[in-house]
């Protein structure tokens, strides 16, 4: 059992030092391009892979390598952006909807089921869509739409958790309602919504690129764009979606292990 806690442990530091390295890549990657991503060469349009070009060209002569490189940031720092929105929205209001119960809460819960009713894509891409074409925008649509199942899931940990003693103790000594929340119950409910977001890593990945696929995204170097861009190329010049299709694979891969690996430390039952 020991060895098992440990090999669980050790998992989720690997995955989770790769997932630092790949953020920390991105940081620098444009740096790293071996030409201007935006570089048009209508001479070297369509060109397959070569020594110049290890990556081949897209149809106006840029080079694809340095545009992945370039859209490493955008695509995978989108993806933090949306998680980390949607758990700060979603925790805040599950916590002050848990604990406040009443009228707060019903009011609070009846807004989540609002968003609920909607398929999460669709209203996302309605949202993109008033807002207009734009990777911020993009980010604001998806984290608008995806803070729903964080305030459900921290709003039951804080309804088990208040009922704890320590809580109850803690009411009868005086403190205020955010120390208690702050001290006492945060600290417990934010666990499953961590591993609740690590696992959306992957899901937010690729609904940036699906966005961006639909013209609703960024209008610069980004996976989920260079796809767009290239499909009506894919049987003529396939390295011009291979390659971006390569990346959203991998990193969502990463993100998934990650998530996983993070959920198996973490559960009570491996400790």
């Amino acid at each position: 059992m020991k060895r098992s806690v440990t090999w669980t442990k050790r998992k989720m530091m690997f995955y989770l030092i790769l997932f630092i390295a790949l953020c920390l890549f991105s940081l620098v990657s444009v740096h790293l391009a071996p030409h201007d991503a935006e570089l048009v060469n209508l001479l070297a349009a369509k060109r397959p892979p070569d020594a110049e070009y290890p990556m081949g060209t897209d149809w106006l002569g840029r080079c694809i390598l340095s545009r992945l490189l370039a859209g490493a940031y955008s695509s995978i720092f989108a993806s933090l952006l949306i998680v980390g929105l949607s758990m700060l929205v979603g925790c805040s209001i599950g916590l002050v909807s848990g604990y406040a119960g009443g009228m707060t809460d019903e009011i609070l819960m009846r807004i989540v089921d609002v968003f609920l009713a909607f398929p999460g894509i669709v209203l996302s891409i309605a949202v993109a869509g008033m807002l207009g074409p734009g990777l911020k925008n993009g980010i604001i649509a998806l984290a608008a739409t995806s803070w729903t199942q964080y305030a459900r899931l921290t709003r039951s940990y804080v309804l088990s958790i208040r009922q704890e003693n320590y809580v109850k103790a803690a009411i009868l000594n005086g403190q205020s309602s955010a120390a208690i929340l702050w001290r006492h119950i945060f600290p417990n409910a934010i666990r499953p919504v961590v591993v609740t977001g690590t696992l959306h890593l992957s899901s937010a990945m690729l609904s940036i690129s699906g966005l961006s696929f639909l013209g609703l995204g960024s209008s610069t170097a980004e996976w989920g764009s260079m796809l767009s861009e290239g499909r009506s190329l894919m049987q003529q010049c396939p390295w011009v979606v291979l390659y971006p299709a390569l990346a959203i694979f991998l990193v969502t891969i990463l993100f998934n292990l990650l998530g996983d690996s993070v959920r198996d430390a973490l559960d009570p039952k491996t400790r």
